[in-house]
């Protein structure tokens, strides 16, 4: 061949595959818009979103684990939180203690139950429980769980209609609820109330420090119980057992056999389940034996019969602090710290935020001393609980508050969305006297629950629409 001809040959080689390279290079560009584009087709963002969050969250948790994650108290208040144990694991608290306001408390003494003990069915199976799972819609723990507290009393509605109520997702009109429901990870038990009160005929209410005794006597006399649990469950995003928080609806007990009988909304089947009481305890623990009960106005007074010295908020708060204060004595490890964590809820719910704060400063050295897998430590906590955000903040601690939220924020979750982090850390950077930054952190919690009262209403109060 002459070497003219190989040369031309040769070149035309070079060109083709420059130009095919060209192609591929203006080709990828091309493909990734026109795949965003079909992406954002609101069909297939439904049938997609939760696998790109779950690849997103992978992605992040393994290279940010969650375990890891920590708040460590102040120095000062570690020591203070440690001498504050040791008291309470040798003598009572019987000082007075103080207040924001300067004034003193004593802690409030237990009066006896008024209740006349009556004699309870050996088992109780209650009739017309309607049971609603929570598939096909992220995190629909707590709508499938109120609907089924409803529909128990002839409620006609869905659990569609509490969700958009509950947890409407962000405010983004590009975004159809399915996609929007990803990011709000938890309901509180009083937007539950708040909604059964002023959305539907019906009334709830919600309690602190419960106990199998109690529940056995509403469900013994017709009156089925939500409670809220924390349980661990191996985690496709960590690859690890890991906490979670759920709720539960309590529609029956059998002593034959020492057990609840529950309606699961998650699991499958997750009808009409056997739940032993000790295992039951151990979870409810997790939530400060927090119940919730819903029924007819003409049913009032039986249920505040039944509820006997519960009917008193501060008392339920004090008997679930005696709680804590009992089960720390003798527990250990993860249900220490979650002893601790209850005393200063409770302390918290009394409205008594210094001693609040100790305990909570000393259930996060517990917390820090756990082992570093997802299975000892309950990184998803203050994704449900929000007490320590009220001690740290009434108790003046505000870089506490704000150190807490962004360890919730940016440490624990792939993606920051809880509007409660978001509101108490406005609320602290308020107190500190950055209004602009408090203003982004109330906007932000509007955006991630356009019904969020906490936060609008710090809007309004600042002169501001939401």
């Amino acid at each position: 061949m002459p070497e003219g001809r190989e040369f031309n040959l040769q070149s035309k080689k070079r060109l083709a595959r420059l130009f095919n390279c060209k192609n591929i290079l203006i080709s990828i560009p091309v493909m990734l818009i026109l795949a965003v584009g079909i992406y954002n087709l609101p069909p297939v963002r439904s049938r997609l979103a939760w696998r790109v969050a779950e690849l997103r969250s992978r992605i992040f948790y393994a290279l940010n684990p969650p375990e890891e994650a920590i708040f460590l108290p102040e120095e000062q208040a570690i020591i203070e939180a440690l001498v504050q144990a040791t008291l309470i694991n040798t003598t009572p608290e019987i000082s007075p203690s103080p207040t924001l306001a300067g004034q003193t408390r004593t802690p409030a003494s237990t009066p006896t139950p008024t209740i006349t003990p009556t004699p309870l069915p050996q088992n109780v199976f209650l009739k017309d429980v309607v049971y609603v799972h929570q598939h096909g819609i992220y995190n629909y723990c707590s709508p499938a769980n109120l609907a089924m507290a409803l529909k128990y009393w002839g409620w006609e509605g869905t659990r569609n209609e509490i969700g958009l109520a509950l947890k409407p997702g962000p405010d983004n009109p590009d975004m159809d609820y399915l996609a929007r429901s990803l990011s709000d990870k938890n309901v509180m038990p009083y937007e539950m109330v708040d909604y059964v009160n002023e959305q539907t005929e019906f009334r709830a209410f919600s309690r602190l420090g419960g106990d199998i005794e109690l529940l056995k006597r509403f469900i013994a006399n017709g009156f089925p119980v939500v409670i809220e649990k924390g349980y661990y469950e191996w985690s496709t995003v960590t690859q690890e057992i890991a906490w979670l928080g759920h709720y539960l609806f309590i529609t029956g007990y059998d002593d034959n056999e020492q057990a609840f009988i529950v309606q699961d909304a998650y699991l499958s089947p997750g009808e009409n389940l056997y739940v032993d009481y000790a295992s039951f305890s151990q979870e409810w623990r997790y939530f400060n034996y927090v119940f919730m009960l819903v029924y007819p106005p003409e049913s009032e007074i039986e249920v505040f019969e039944l509820l006997g010295p519960w009917d008193d908020t501060e008392w339920a708060a004090q008997h679930a602090l005696d709680t804590a204060n009992d089960e720390i004595t003798y527990l250990t490890d993860g249900d220490e710290f979650f002893a601790w964590f209850n005393k200063g809820a409770s302390h918290a719910n009394l409205g008594e935020y210094d001693e609040a704060k100790g305990a909570f400063d000393y259930a996060f050295i517990l917390y820090n001393n756990l082992g570093t897998g997802s299975e000892q430590r309950p990184y998803r906590l203050m994704w449900y609980r929000t007490e320590p955000y009220w001690a740290y903040y009434y108790s003046g601690s505000y870089e506490s508050v704000i150190d807490l939220a962004d360890i919730t924020l940016y440490g624990t979750i792939a993606s920051p969305t809880l509007e409660e982090s978001f509101y108490w850390r406005g609320r602290a950077n308020e107190a500190l006297g950055d209004q602009d930054r408090a203003i982004l952190d109330y906007r932000e919690a509007v955006y991630l629950n356009p019904n969020f009262a906490p936060a609008i209403n710090q809007l309004e109060s600042l002169g501001l629409t939401p």
